[in-house]
């Protein structure tokens, strides 16, 4: 029975393997390799398993396979071949010659393996060649470097070639073996910026990727020695550094998604200890004073982005509960420095920020409650010992870190508002006569008022106490603040009319002022970032902001500050392109619970007359005028943690809002637009990607890619363009999706190859089902381009599918637009295949009609190609000629033929005659004299 069973497996593999499911003949192959234990057989499975991992380009496992169908017939000639295919693939050329070199001696007059073997003995020799000469490259290289005499430009040339090297697996390798990690740990020690920096990037190169290297490297170089490098005030080299941190722990942790060949799995045991001490050395580094405030910018952003989950639905979260447990009170530290107090540890602008956004991950990370009243205790223990009456210092520190974490969790930040003695002291720091106890103090109630429930006790008390102090105060710095508090409290009813918290005219009046400090280039920048947060509360108001997009110093002030070294500002300008584009979510009104609400004597909210769409256009045109893209562009770049997933999907919604009109695309594309939308349309929240991949099928449907996206870059832009073919997307999403497609398919082949790829044939098909006529056209218009493809010509030629049926009926509908493409896409498919030509007169009893139909269609276009399908199938095959003939097509192709070939039907007539000659070359019919 279970012989039986696993022969008939077999068989339901090597269908699935014809039809290109290779996953389900896979699963197929192995469930029968379990049930028999008939050698033969074995050796079948295993031999066809490894074709299927060579289709799936899991080379590892096909080499596994054919390996295990030769144990048992070491003269299995097809697994042999296939090994030696995935052999190749993996880069063992030496294995893999000697796999061909068998089929070749087994069966010497077969073409295919006498090729093979010449080609492997080529690439063989090349990488000795190569190997020698890189080697002794290498010691050229170290030499000039280790040399104190060296000429600058020489010395130079050779460090960057080092680097180039490193980034290679070849050459990587090769200055592994030949000590080159002693070497470069030499260039380390010479203390000179330019050696060291050389150095670092190429043991960076060299750890990419391969997990035993990483181990080797991490040990030799050694955690503290590393850390003391990125702890420099050099920024250049703290990055460097921390991009060498970032890829030993991409390989120790296998996030480098690279397949580890041979048996480099086995070298390297237990990578956890090496991991848990990177993270202590970290976290130690977040509160040194010897550590500059770059050094622990990227100390956070490493944390940031390797100790949280970035999957939820992994259940393990031990590395987050490692950091709560050892680490958070040092998060805390930072999050309450205080940058005017004595005490305060080396800091940049974005510190305190990426230690908010760290504890919020961390937060978030938490699985169950137990755990996060864990973090709370934590926090509220740091929070109350640092209250004392004897010093003002520690005060200001508790409550800077209470504001702090406000930024960061916002549930969190307001249990603690709850404590004892916080609100309290926040108000007293408020009358306090020292600067940086109001700047303190003035900050934490802007943060503490974010959600109008939760500000109530700052509107009712806040207030008074900002206002009081904007009256009496001349410092600017404490002025801008209270300001921006008071911006926020005003904006506390969103975008509803109707909600205004502040008398008429009050917004513009604050508004105004925030412009005013905004442009005034003499106060320093992190008094001039205040200025942005204000204005991304009062741009909820929609006269404020059509006031703002027509004061182009104050945009291009904005614009400025986006792109300093402050990255804190990011969200803020954000939140105000949003506002000022309306590209926040509006939710629909529905007239009926309108009219209910009225009578119920409920609140409704009101839409401004300055948010309706002519003035949202006007706005959009003014912004891209003054320069945002370029802006946007820049933001998109910010490498660090400060661009949050939050963050990223504001700036899709205003890339999107921008897009709108497709005379201004042009004009994004030529200031980076596209290029600054693949990341956000690859990485953020589910509705940021959405929004961007939206953006980037606008672009895509109207320019010309290889302007739009030069280069490599075009290939990228296909996943998104396919992740919006889905049916959870509305109609205009999936629309232009299909037409940035059409678009891209039109390229090359490899842009087709791409599309297919990314597998999304069959949601092309299914629009091409579809009632909504545009869609359809626009599937059916992608099609006609991809049916230029091989591999989905093979589609078309499998048994025991209808999509030919399909194009074949598409092409009889009475729009044209569908029938040209149909047409277009059917003259392809059966120039390309006789089996084709055939297979249409089979799968429907109308085709004859439809071809009539499209040979005397009122549109050239779809005429001229309708004779082309007619041409095709009579020189396909004699009988099927013969039956066109017989039919009133000849009649058609007559009366075509004798027309007066003008200019517009030249290609019509030429295509008819063609078709009367090829009639003639039968002998069905004659000329005449």
């Amino acid at each position: 029975m279970a012989e039986a069973e696993a022969a008939q497996l077999k068989e339901e593999g090597n269908r699935h393997f014809q039809l290109q499911d290779y996953k389900a003949a896979t699963k197929s192959y192995s469930q029968a390799l379990k049930l028999t234990k008939d050698k033969a057989l074995l050796a079948t499975l295993y031999r066809n398993r490894a074709a299927c991992g060579l289709k799936m380009e899991s080379y590892v496992q096909a080499a596994s396979d054919a390996s295990r169908a030769i144990d048992i017939n070491s003269s299995d000639i097809k697994a042999l071949y296939r090994r030696c295919q995935a052999l190749e693939h993996l880069g063992k050329l030496d294995q893999a010659f000697k796999d061909v070199q068998r089929c070749a001696t087994l069966e010497p007059r077969n073409q295919n393996f006498q090729e093979t073997l010449r080609r492997l003995n080529t690439s063989i020799q090349e990488k000795l060649r190569v190997q020698f000469s890189t080697d002794s490259r290498v010691q050229k290289m170290f030499e000039i470097l280790l040399d104190e005499n060296s000429e600058a430009d020489k010395l130079e040339k050779a460090a960057n070639n080092l680097i180039v090297l490193g980034r290679e697996e070849a050459g990587a390798e090769r200055i592994f073996q030949n000590n080159g990690v002693a070497l470069l740990l030499q260039l380390v020690d010479t203390k000179r910026p330019e050696l060291v920096l050389a150095a670092v990037r190429t043991l960076s190169g060299m750890c990419s990727g391969h997990r035993a290297r990483a181990t080797v490297i991490l040990h030799a170089v050694r955690i503290d020695r590393i850390c003391s490098l990125m702890a420099v005030e050099n920024e250049e080299m703290s990055l460097a550094v921390c991009n060498l941190l970032q890829a030993v722990i991409d390989s120790l942790s296998g996030e480098d998604k690279r397949e580890h060949q041979g048996k480099e799995e086995a070298l390297v045991l237990d990578t956890k200890k090496d991991l848990k001490q990177i993270t202590n050395h970290l976290l130690d580094m977040l509160v040194s004073k010897k550590v500059s405030g770059q050094g622990r910018d990227q100390a956070m952003n490493l944390l940031n982005k390797n100790v949280p989950r970035k999957d939820l639905a992994i259940h393990d979260n031990s590395r987050t509960i490692y950091v709560v447990d050892n680490g958070l009170r040092k998060i805390l530290k930072v999050v309450g420095q205080v940058p005017d107090l004595p005490s305060c540890l080396p800091l940049t602008d974005n510190t305190r920020m990426l230690a908010s956004i760290l504890i919020n991950k961390l937060y978030d990370d938490l699985r169950c409650d137990p755990e996060r009243d864990h973090f709370r205790k934590i926090c509220e223990e740091y929070i109350t010992s640092k209250f004392d009456p004897q010093d003002m210092d520690k005060n200001v520190i508790a409550i800077q870190t209470v504001s702090g974490i406000l930024q960061g969790p916002f549930d969190l930040g307001n249990q603690l508002l709850g404590l004892k003695g916080v609100m309290e002291m926040m108000v007293a720091l408020c009358g306090s006569e020292r600067e940086v106890d109001q700047l303190v103090a003035v900050e934490a109630l802007i943060h503490a008022s974010t959600k109008l429930s939760r500000a109530t006790f700052i509107i009712t008390n806040g207030v008074s106490l900002l206002k009081e102090i904007y009256k009496t105060t001349k410092n600017e710095k404490i002025k801008i603040r209270t300001l921006v508090g008071l911006c926020k409290l005003g904006s506390a009813g969103g975008t509803d009319y109707g909600l205004r918290q502040f008398a008429e005219g009050s917004t513009e009046k604050l508004a105004k002022q925030c412009r005013k400090w905004l442009c005034n280039a003499s106060i320093d920048t992190r008094t001039r970032r205040w200025a942005v947060e204000g204005l991304a509360y009062l741009t909820l108001d929609a006269d404020v902001k059509d006031d703002f997009v027509q004061d182009i110093p104050a945009l291009q002030a904005m614009f400025e500050l986006a792109k300093t070294t402050d990255k804190t500002i990011l969200y803020s300008v954000a939140t105000t392109l949003v506002n000022c584009t309306n590209s926040y979510d509006v939710k629909e009104v529905i007239p009926e619970l309108v009219q209910l609400a009225k009578f119920s004597k409920q609140h409704v909210p009101e839409e401004h007359p300055k948010d309706k769409k002519d003035f949202i256009d006007m706005r959009v045109k003014r912004l891209l005028k003054a320069g945002v893209t370029s802006a946007l562009a820049c933001m998109v770049k910010a490498d660090s943690a400060i661009l949050t997933d939050q963050t990223k999907e504001l700036l899709a919604r205003v890339f999107l809002a921008l897009c709108d009109n497709p005379k201004d695309r042009g004009t994004i594309v030529a200031q980076g637009g596209g290029k600054a939308l693949l990341p956000l349309a690859l990485e953020g929240t589910d509705v940021g990607k959405v929004k961007a991949a939206h953006a980037l099928a606008k672009i895509a449907a109207v320019s010309n890619p290889d302007i739009a996206f030069p280069g490599e870059r075009v290939y990228e832009v296909v996943r998104p363009l396919v992740s919006l073919l889905d049916t959870q997307r509305d109609g205009l999403q999936n629309y232009e999706a299909l037409l940035g497609l059409t678009n891209l398919s039109g390229r090359s082949d490899r842009l087709r190859q791409k599309i297919f790829k990314e597998k999304a044939l069959p949601d092309i098909e299914n629009y091409m089902f579809e009632n909504h006529d545009q869609l359809r056209q626009a599937a059916t218009e992608c099609m006609c381009n991809m049916v230029l493809n091989k591999e989905v010509q093979e589609r078309f030629l499998a048994d025991g599918n209808d999509r030919l049926k399909l194009v074949v009926l598409l092409c009889g509908e009475d729009d044209e637009k569908v029938q040209n493409a149909a047409a277009g896409a059917l003259a392809m498919l059966t120039a390309a295949h006789k089996k084709l030509c055939l297979k249409m007169t089979q799968v429907t009893t109308q085709w004859l009609e439809i071809l009539q139909r499209l040979c005397l269609h009122d549109r050239l276009s779809v005429q001229h190609r309708g004779l082309v399908i007619a041409y095709n199938l009579l020189a396909a095959d004699a009988e099927l000629a013969k039956k066109l003939v017989e039919s009133e097509l000849l009649e058609i192709l007559t009366v075509v033929g004798k027309q007066e070939p003008d200019e517009k039907r030249a290609e019509v007539v030429q295509t008819a005659r063609e078709c009367l000659i090829k009639c003639m070359d039968y002998g069905f019919i004659k000329p005449v004299s």
